[in-house]
């Protein structure tokens, strides 16, 4: 597969977990005494989507050689820092 149609294939895939993730947004009730309007089947099925779709992502990321792509924040640690306590001395 070229990198165009991993390219094309990873938007389509954005677009359809967007676009199922706002539907899902649009029918869930503000008030929990309201009645969710899809059956328990159909909830189970669209989870199975976003399963799908996520297991793809990942699939192509790996095949572009991509190991990781969640967000990372500007001021987050890439590595632990490592302190010895042998030089940590006792205060009396």
């Amino acid at each position: 597969m070229s990198a165009e149609q991993f390219s094309t294939e990873r938007r389509i895939l954005m677009a359809m977990r967007k676009t199922l993730g706002g539907i899902i947004r649009d029918l869930t009730p503000s008030d929990s005494a309201v009645r969710y309007p899809l059956s328990d089947a159909t909830v189970e099925d669209v989870k199975k989507c976003f399963d799908l779709i996520a297991a793809r992502e990942r699939e192509l990321a790996q095949a572009a050689g991509v190991s990781e792509e969640r967000p990372h924040f500007i001021d987050e640690v890439s590595a632990p820092k490592v302190m010895s306590i042998a030089g940590l001395k006792k205060r009396d």
